[in-house]
């Protein structure tokens, strides 16, 4: 390994994991480092982590990487982090309780009636979410109503970032985009919602103060130093959200990109100028700082595939998947007749119900396990799809579709994405566009380039095109149609029911 070289590091601080990962300046991978997170459910509603893990596993994956990597060539540090996550924390960064997860649903009775309080609009309107339980301003209207005391209690309330920024800086700190998914952002004026904040009695003071991504946190103090390997004043940088940092990572911060994460959740989105308002998607502060992005989320992508696979296929493996692909590819538009909602988790935009269900619908005798998964890839993308449709009547660019994700390995769900959309799709070579984000915010900020576009350019790769069919889109608008109107059909069943009268 050269001493000419210079590296940064990228941490990406999921939901199940913890990853280290050092980036060179072409956007190589020099060295990885990883640690797991267990994810505590006390109830059916609740989805908890000891946030101190969050740095114990943060500490095991960045161990692995400096005893690969010399820390004195390390220019900077930026985190990706978990998004809708919280804790808090008393004056000394301890967390008071376990921390709350983005799957937590304590706060889905209470969401409609803080909506109520401020009002659907305004709240859409401030923070850029449709009404939902997930962001974390739920949750913490949940504790003013049942756990006052502890809110109350509570010197800090920090995202993932803020109480690892501290853990290695001795400060805490947000980024616009780190602290966006909380809901009490205001993502027009990048500041901490005082509307928002009032009515629930929370000061500012104990909420981490917000830098603009690739923005100075601080620098490696001694005592995370001893911990991690690192060199003391290694200077660490704002990263942000994960699914920022990982549109950042695929280059999707430019008009007509569209990035698309095939993963557990199905997360896709494109850049605008503007916060454009919708309950098709979600606005969120672009990675960069600069503009928005527009973002369609479903809860149960790779999830619903991986359960259907599970339970009705066989089980996950080499040869279950090879079997299904090679049937779904050689399977018409339309799967032959079946429809699928894969709501196995609720839905978000863009109807926001946290109570649909999935369905399977238009089965005959001559259907097989490879119809079902096939629908299932249709039923998922053109939720997609049509989110993107609502997008581009907004006035919005779309020009093609970068691919993440364990989903990018199928070559069946990358054509249906491409035939479905009519735009072509072009396979990201990182598998990890989180730490690569955060590593891009890094390599900004310690001034390897002048800009995140240059970064983007010098630090991001693709592989394979896929050129859409457009010869089959009436077939696919018809299909739209359809599946769309299988959620309205199912979620209106019991209603059906009381006027169907039997004898």
């Amino acid at each position: 390994m050269s001493r000419e070289e210079r590296y940064v590091i990228g941490i990406d601080s999921s939901t199940q994991s913890v990853k280290a990962i050092v980036w060179a300046k072409d956007g190589t991978a020099v060295a990885e480092g990883r640690a797991p997170l267990d994810i505590l459910q006390p109830d059916a509603m609740r989805a908890e982590q000891n946030a101190d893990d969050w740095w114990r596993s943060a500490v095991t994956a960045i161990r692995q990487v400096t005893g690969t990597v010399d820390p004195a060539l390390i220019d900077g540090i930026a985190i990706s982090n978990q998004r809708e996550t919280m804790a808090l924390v008393d004056a000394d960064g301890k967390p008071l309780a376990p921390a709350t997860l983005w799957l937590d649903r304590r706060a889905a009775e209470i969401t409609k009636v803080m909506a109520a309080e401020i009002g659907d609009h305004e709240m859409h309107r401030i923070s850029g979410k449709p009404v939902d339980c997930i962001p974390c301003v739920y949750r913490l209207r949940w504790y003013r109503e049942y756990m006052p005391e502890l809110l109350d209690s509570a010197a800090g309330i920090v995202d993932v970032h803020g109480f690892l920024t501290r853990r290695l800086t001795g400060t805490s700190a947000a980024t616009w985009t780190s602290a966006d998914p909380f809901g009490i952002l205001d993502i027009h004026e990048k500041q901490w919602s005082r509307t928002i904040l009032d009515h629930l009695k929370i000061p500012t003071t104990k909420l981490p103060r917000l830098l603009r991504p690739g923005e100075r946190v601080g620098a490696v103090i001694e005592t995370a130093a001893t911990e991690t390997g690192l060199k003391a004043g290694t200077p660490v940088f704002a990263g942000g959200g994960d699914g920022q940092c990982a549109g950042l990572g695929v280059g999707a911060i430019q008009p007509g990109v569209v990035y698309l994460n095939l993963g557990t959740a199905v997360v896709g989105g494109v850049w605008s100028p503007t916060a454009e308002i919708s309950k098709a998607w979600r606005t969120l502060v672009s990675p960069t700082g600069d503009g928005y992005i527009l973002e369609s989320v479903q809860r149960a992508g790779a999830f619903f595939v991986n359960w259907f696979v599970d339970n009705f296929a066989g089980g996950r493996s080499e040869t279950t998947f090879r079997r299904l692909e090679e049937a779904g590819l050689k399977m018409p538009v339309g799967s032959e007749g079946v429809t699928v909602c894969s709501h196995l988790m609720g839905c978000l935009d863009p109807y926001w119900d946290i109570e649909s269900t999935a369905t399977f619908t238009g089965l005959g005798p001559q259907h097989t396990q490879a119809h079902l998964y096939r629908a299932g890839l249709e039923a998922i993308t053109l939720e997609f799809a049509r989110a993107l449709k609502l997008m581009r009547a907004a006035g919005l660019s779309l020009e093609q579709i970068l691919v993440i994700g364990g989903g990018a390995d199928s070559r069946l769900w990358l054509k249906i994405v491409a035939d479905s959309t009519g735009l072509p799709v072009v396979r990201s070579l990182s598998n990890e566009a989180s730490a690569l984000g955060a590593g891009i915010s890094a390599a900004v900020g310690s001034g390897w380039f002048p800009s995140f576009d240059t970064a983007v350019g010098a630090m991001t790769r693709v592989a394979e095109r896929i050129e859409p069919d457009l010869s089959a889109a009436p077939q696919w608008e018809a299909l739209s149609r359809k599946q769309a109107a299988v959620y309205f059909a199912n979620r209106h069943l019991e209603e059906v029911a009381k006027h169907y009268q039997v004898g």
